[in-house]
């Protein structure tokens, strides 16, 4: 579809073959539609104008800010009216261990499969690597990952305005749950009018998200026009084969456990595409996990899942089921050591996918978290930080798909929960 600048025929080729999108988009008339062609029309903006395209990135950050304005007050009010609206107290131990046992098993396999992937693609064989020095130079800039005491502090906010402000999504999750549990102790004179409050704040903020969610065609068209038009594409190449990795391995995943789960689970699979194809493209477009999170959990609820299981698992699942970041994780370490000239054994390996299963989780509240867990990663095993800082050319390519792909992922966690607890989605 990219002809070159040369080709007179190749522009009006694109200008018609975005008009023919237009033109499906508008038959089709929905959001999802209006999403893929402008993820399209973007793409070919940044490439034939990328002086443009990423003056266009303010777009995104406007849709972002007004997300992010959502998801704080919409999960405290899903999670809080609830458990203390319905009486989940006795469920709520229940839900919670069903859903980090779903979580740390579908991550275990996505470390597996990207591991698999990188072995069979040996993508960071015969790579040249950058000077040493300018690496090393570039990771004071990085955040250091946090240990498990502070992973374990950083659970619980210590200022609910400071970790709504923040974005903390965690820490408004877990005051929320015990906010719930407090409404539910009371007498049911003093907690029907916070009930209320609460009830009519959820559903605000899920009408809230309907009228946002008409302004993200433009913002995820703006988002990937800048990622094109700030990189260009050529950049990609020298790297292309451990994107083609990366797909290539999501796709597997996709396949070989999320399909499986989809089947054992008994849960409609063209209803589930149809619920989560939206939120699914606003994340890779945006490579934001965040800019999906409301939608997702309106798309859920509505897909049949209660709405007390998906505000407490879709939330949970940005810092326990990256299901995504977990597959680029293990893809990345075994890159970093094949371009570094260093066999590890299966042992070694299998050490290093351990490492990374403990250290990712809790890594969504940290900035530049995926760099910084390679990094240390790398130290441990004695690998070269330089093959580590070559992936940030491809970086936020790759980051589009593992967003995508966590956001999916959590969107099934929350469909397999509510199955478990025998409330079978009604399409």
């Amino acid at each position: 579809m990219f002809a070159t600048a040369h080709d007179p025929l190749g522009p009006s080729l694109r200008l018609a073959g975005l008009g023919l999108l237009a033109f499906v988009a508008f038959k089709r008339s929905t959001i999802t539609t209006w999403t893929f062609f402008a993820i399209i029309a973007g793409t070919e903006l940044g490439v034939d104008a990328p002086g443009a395209a990423v003056h266009l990135h303010v777009l995104a950050e406007i849709f972002l800010r007004l997300v992010r304005v959502i998801v704080a007050p919409l999960i405290l009010g899903t999670l809080a009216t609830g458990i203390a609206g319905h009486g989940r107290l006795r469920s709520l131990g229940r839900i919670a261990w069903k859903t980090f046992l779903y979580f740390e098993i579908v991550t275990t396999l996505a470390l597996a499969i990207g591991a698999v992937a990188i072995h069979i693609s040996r993508a960071g064989e015969g790579i040249a690597l950058p000077a040493t020095n300018s690496a090393n130079d570039s990771i004071a800039t990085v955040v250091t990952h946090p240990g498990v005491e502070s992973f374990l502090l950083n659970i619980f906010p210590e200022n609910i305005a400071l970790a709504v402000s923040q974005n903390q999504i965690l820490q408004v999750a877990v005051f929320a749950i015990l906010f719930g549990i407090s409404l539910a102790l009371l007498r049911d004179e003093k907690r029907a009018p916070m009930l209320a409050l609460l009830t009519s704040l959820t559903d605000v903020m899920f009408q809230f998200t309907k009228l946002i969610m008409y302004f993200a065609p433009i913002a995820a068209g703006a988002a990937m026009s800048y990622t094109v038009g700030s990189m260009g594409l050529s950049t990609l190449l020298p790297l292309g084969k451990l994107v083609a990795t990366f797909y290539g391995a999501a796709v597997a995943f996709v396949l070989l456990v999320l399909l499986p789960v989809v089947l054992l689970a008994g849960i409609p699979l063209s209803a589930f595409l149809k619920a989560i194809s939206e939120p699914a493209a606003i994340a890779f477009a945006t490579s934001t996990s965040e800019a999906a999170l409301p939608l997702a959990m309106e798309r859920m609820e509505k897909f049949g899942v209660p709405r007390w299981i998906v505000s407490f698992v879709i939330p949970s699942g940005y810092s326990f089921n990256m299901d995504g970041a977990s597959l680029y994780l293990s893809i990345a370490a075994i890159f970093a050591a094949q371009a570094s000239g260093i066999h590890l054994t299966l042992g070694e390996e299998v050490a290093m996918l351990l490492t990374l299963m403990v250290t990712s989780k809790g890594i969504a509240g940290v900035p530049r978290a995926v760099l910084a867990i390679l990094l240390a990663t790398a130290a441990s095993f004695h690998l070269s930080t330089a093959a580590v800082m070559m992936i940030l050319g491809v970086d936020a390519l790759i980051d589009m798909g593992r967003t995508g792909l966590n956001v999916a992922g959590n969107c099934l966690a929350s469909a397999v929960v509510g199955q478990w607890e025998n409330r079978r989605p009604t399409v």
